[in-house]
């Protein structure tokens, strides 16, 4: 199975960049499932249900979130509906919405995705993410109630990224780190056959401060007066995520490499895909 998965989405320009990328790269690579992080997409903070139904429309399966998921008063009235949008999972029972869901890919295969947010330098601190990572794979078990697994931890610290993807190897197909919004260069393949990286980056304009506009964030360090709001950032986007194939015997990681399409960085994508 071939799983494309994409780096938050950071204002208009990110996400009218993955609107119209999408769907040839779901042609041009033949993906089996695409998921995409859209909690940055309504002008940095947040995603509409408009939004969110662009994104769909362009091909992804499933949208994740994190700490900015109720920045929208919106997302709050359309969430419980709507089944292909998740919120971290270790929200607090009651919170509307849901944390996980299993979705049938392009190939037939069925898909656990699960959205977690670490607590390390995060807000708000929500419940422990190793239990919750427990709750979710140990209710729809790899190679029994799903054929591949992923989750989306979003956390700020690699430390506490790494070791959830230890904890939940072998039982995951892909552990992929957001927030960040900054690309790293650690993918690789874990002992247990669970693919992993610390962060996926962003999909938005890399001239800015991690999506936005640089001024402000630059004022805020120079002077520590904020002058204005933080807006995003509009020029050239460039979409940056992750590409894995899967096993359809396994439902483990075989093979990872870095998406990364758009005017700033390096272009890359993964060889095993051509």
């Amino acid at each position: 199975m071939r799983l494309l998965f994409l780096g938050d989405m950071v204002g208009k320009t990110g996400r009218t960049a993955v609107w119209e990328q999408l769907p040839g790269l779901i042609s041009d690579f033949r993906l089996d499932f695409v998921i995409v992080n859209g909690e940055n997409a309504a002008g940095g903070f947040g995603i509409t249900e408009e939004i969110f139904r662009e994104t769909l429309a362009a091909g992804a399966d499933v949208v994740t979130t994190g700490n900015h998921v109720w920045d929208q008063r919106d997302a709050l009235i359309f969430a419980p509906r709507e089944e292909r949008f998740l919120r971290p999972s270790n929200f607090p029972k009651g919170t509307p919405g849901r944390g996980s869901g299993v979705y049938i890919a392009r190939n037939g295969a069925r898909v656990l995705v699960a959205n977690i947010m670490g607590r390390v330098f995060m807000h708000p601190e929500l419940d422990d993410p190793f239990q919750a990572g427990e709750r979710e794979l140990s209710a729809c078990p790899l190679g029994e109630q799903a054929d591949a697994a992923v989750i989306d931890f979003h956390a700020e610290a690699t430390s506490e990224k790494m070791c959830f993807a230890h904890f939940v190897d072998g039982r995951a197909s892909l552990v992929v780190g957001t927030h960040t919004h900054q690309p790293t260069a650690d993918h690789q393949i874990l002992n247990g056959g669970t693919a992993y990286i610390s962060d996926a980056g962003m999909c938005g304009d890399y001239d800015s401060s991690l999506g936005m506009d640089k001024e402000e964030p630059l004022n805020r360090f120079l002077s520590k007066v904020p002058k204005g709001r933080f807006e995003a950032a509009s020029g050239p986007a460039t979409l940056c995520g992750i590409g894995v194939e899967i096993s359809d015997r396994t439902g483990l990681a075989e093979r990872i490499a870095p998406f990364r399409r758009g005017p700033r960085l390096e272009e890359t994508a993964p060889a095993f895909w051509s």
